[in-house]
């Protein structure tokens, strides 16, 4: 089948992009087959987007899809809830249902593919094939499954599984493999959430021995190595172990930046996590004072780590940590406006970074992450320009589209709270 989208201004998300006003898009069976200037054609399938905007579908690296981020009127404990979960079969289906419904809202937000990375058993690579399959809406997936750390590590017992020895650190990645999945996900360092003391949200988890023997493991049966660290000495463990992109990150020095180019290891910013925890009045965000002062840590050394990565030529991918407090599946765009206004970067950058450099990241850059003839027809289509109003104009999509499916105006569930707290905020930068 084909589709002409006509009367469209393009922003294709290439590095030197500039916007190709009045263009015609032609899509056939999910390929974009021509991009050219407006011209009297004779088609059935003619829509006229009456001077709207295109740019390519966003894609998110760093998410959890069991649950919404949506803030809870009481605390949960996650690793009763995960083993309460897979406990039986028909909460399984439940659970995996969760999973399915966040993946759907991910897609119909704008954001058509993503890189799940911890999750419950084997549901994430059992959902990107249910996707590839047509049996259920959602994203292009790569999915890392439950990562794995040591007993104790950072979400241990809910999307991470806790390995004791070499042996069960290898076994795991195997079975992960033979499960399908598309990396595989370590978890190094502890995190804010289950810090016990200021400043311990960074500390090594694993050792040495252990993500080596991770990515030894891994590189042998082909899957690349991503790996949560919030702490200087993580990052430098990582990436002398064969950690292939350090998650969130921290403050770097000269022989960090030296040791990403040796390695060819990437940065996966995300800064959409640490916000509502380090600048939310507590009294809404619920943090703690140790959450709250480690949070700021965090923020900080995630904005200044990821300066001194592009000050020095090293790749920067974003995510945005879906589904940790405030942060949902719908909200890929705000990470995109906290890259481009606390980091600093143009918005023109900002879009090429969360559409083709995070495929690029991904190795499908030929498939997507642009709007190119020959790819896949991935894109969000907005009311306004992204790059002069900012990316807010991302959040009510006019239509998305992707591979072989368009969605027109998507409906999607939000929370109240979380956007008007995440809006006050970003009022104020």
């Amino acid at each position: 089948m084909k589709t002409v989208y006509k009367n469209v201004n393009i922003l294709d998300g290439t590095k030197d992009m500039v916007l190709k006003e009045n263009m015609m898009l032609t899509v056939e069976d999910g390929i974009i087959v021509s991009i050219e200037e407006v011209k009297n054609i004779k088609e059935n399938n003619v829509i006229d987007l009456q001077g709207k905007y295109l740019i390519p579908g966003l894609i998110n690296l760093h998410i959890h899809t069991p649950g919404t981020g949506f803030p809870k009127k009481k605390e949960t404990d996650s690793t009763k809830l995960a083993k309460l979960v897979m406990s039986n079969k028909l909460l399984q289906q439940i659970g995996k249902s969760i999973c399915r419904n966040a993946l759907k809202t991910e897609v119909l937000s704008g954001t058509t593919t993503v890189r799940t990375v911890g999750g419950l058993g084997n549901f994430d690579s059992q959902l990107r094939d249910e996707i590839n399959s047509g049996k259920t809406v959602g994203p292009r997936v790569f999915s890392c499954d439950s990562a794995v750390t040591i007993p104790g590590g950072h979400m241990e017992g809910s999307v991470a599984y806790g390995a004791k020895t070499i042996e069960e650190f290898e076994e795991f990645i195997e079975n992960n493999a033979k499960a399908n999945v598309d990396w595989i996900k370590l978890m190094i360092t502890g995190g804010v959430l289950d810090a016990k003391v200021k400043g311990e949200p960074g500390e090594l988890r694993m050792n040495a021995q252990q993500v080596k023997a991770c990515c030894d493991k891994a590189h042998s049966l082909g899957l690349k190595v991503c790996a949560h660290v919030e702490s200087p000495q993580g990052i430098v463990m990582a990436l002398e172990n064969g950690v292939d992109t350090i998650e969130h990150g921290a403050a770097m020095n000269d022989d960090t930046i030296e040791l990403f180019k040796k390695t060819g290891a990437i940065l996966v910013c995300t800064i959409s996590p640490a916000i509502p925890l380090a600048k939310f009045d507590p009294v809404v965000s619920k943090a703690s004072e140790i959450v709250l002062y480690n949070s700021e840590v965090l923020l900080e050394g995630i904005l200044s780590g990821t300066k001194k990565c592009l000050e020095n030529g090293i790749t920067v991918g974003l995510g945005t940590d879906t589904v940790c407090p405030f942060i949902t599946h719908y909200d890929m765009w705000r990470e995109l406006e906290y890259f481009h206004k606390l980091v600093g970067v143009s918005r023109n950058f900002a879009l090429h970074t969360g559409t083709l450099i995070n495929a690029s990241i991904l190795g499908i850059e030929n498939e997507t992450g642009s709007i190119e003839v020959g790819k896949s027809a991935d894109f969000v289509v907005t009311d306004e320009n992204p790059l002069t109003y900012g990316f807010s104009t991302i959040r009510k999509p006019y239509l998305v589209h992707f591979k072989n499916q368009q969605f027109l105006q998507p409906k999607i569930k939000k929370n109240k709270i979380c956007e008007k707290e995440l809006d006050n905020y970003l009022a104020t930068l």
